[in-house]
């Protein structure tokens, strides 16, 4: 197993057969060891820096009908709200006095937001905020609207592939839905010259050690600039309400090995991993993440943008969260810093 995580840090692959071998062998000795050269890795392209994302959740409105979100057209007793473009640009003015410099616009693909009222946004948000990101995580579209929106001035987009193998995504997702049109936006993402954010859920419904193994051969090839895991947590009014959540342990062990498969990503230590263990951050960024996605949304919506039972949310002041979560990363050796956090060595569309 030593020898397999040398080669692991070394090639920055393996094998699918490997990548198995891998999963389905972990204890906690192999983890901390893991865990150790993917903290080597990550220090030596970024420090002990922590970057900061404001996560502003727009619309909780969807046309699609995922299997395991909880904002998916089909539950009725979701409550919807959309934000206006006043509540968006607040929510900037304040996260940007409080010293983010990077915002990231995640929403339902709500048809509400037409590509062009999106692109009057990222305008407004850009024109604003010159010295900042803008990330957006607003699903699947024509390759000639991502590419308005860049042109407008976003920065990086974030879409979770969910899963490599076609029949495992063809279990969590309608018809309507495909692998095939999910890959075809991220490589168009890629093209185009966003900073590309790609991900999956960790024990999902139906996932398999085998199936992980295709998502990290897919990262490996892939080569996003940001991925994002976090352990799968059921919603209540889907068909999934009655499974049971992801491993917090599976979760920590995979960020170790995408750090090590690519050790300048930019890895987030996920809100899903913090709202299953009190001390989910702290330990996501033990196993090689640096980078944290405070929510800054209204009261109302970090509510009601429930993608999954129990969701954690701070809900009291701004400025008293920021300073807690900073804190919190001292307390183990990091820092939180003001920076647009911009993968290392390359800066997007400015």
């Amino acid at each position: 197993m030593i020898d397999l995580i040398d080669k692991l840090c070394r090639e920055k692959t393996l094998t699918a057969e490997e990548f198995v071998f891998l999963i389905e062998n972990r204890n906690d000795k192999y983890a901390e060891i893991l865990f150790e050269r993917a903290r080597k890795a990550r220090k030596e392209n970024y420090g002990t820096d922590i970057y900061i994302r404001g996560l502003i959740e727009f619309s909780n409105y969807c046309k699609n009908d995922c299997y395991y979100c909880g904002i998916r057209k089909s539950n009725p007793n979701a409550l919807r709200y959309r934000l206006s473009e006043e509540e968006i640009l607040s929510c900037c003015d304040k996260a940007y006095g409080l010293g983010f410099r990077t915002f990231v616009l995640q929403g339902g693909e709500d048809g509400h937001f037409t590509p062009e009222k999106m692109e009057a946004i990222i305008k407004k948000i850009k024109s604003a905020y010159p010295d900042s990101a803008l990330t957006l995580s607003f699903g699947e579209h024509p390759r000639d609207v991502y590419k308005s929106w860049y042109d407008a001035g976003a920065d990086r987009y974030l879409l979770r592939h969910e899963t490599a193998d076609e029949e495992h995504y063809k279990l969590l997702h309608p018809e309507s839905l495909s692998l095939a049109n999910r890959m075809r936006c991220l490589w168009d993402l890629k093209e185009i010259g966003y900073q590309v954010g790609c991900g999956f859920m960790v024990d999902s419904p139906y996932q398999t050690a085998e199936r992980i193994a295709k998502d990290l051969l897919f990262i490996a090839n892939f080569k996003p600039d940001m991925v994002g895991i976090g352990p799968f947590i059921p919603a209540c009014d889907t068909p999934f309400s009655d499974k049971l959540s992801g491993s917090v342990s599976l979760t920590l062990y995979l960020l170790a090995i995408i750090r090590i498969i690519l050790p300048d990503v930019l890895l987030p230590a996920t809100t899903a991993l913090a709202t299953r263990d009190s001390l989910g951050l702290e330990k996501g960024i033990l196993a090689g993440a640096n980078v944290i996605m405070p929510n800054i949304s209204p009261k109302e919506a970090k509510e009601k943008y429930a993608l999954y039972e129990g969701k954690r949310y701070t809900d009291g002041a701004a400025e008293d969260a920021l300073k807690n979560l900073s804190e919190r990363m001292e307390k183990i050796g990091y820092k939180i810093v003001t920076s647009r956090g911009d993968k290392k060595g390359r800066i997007y569309n400015v």
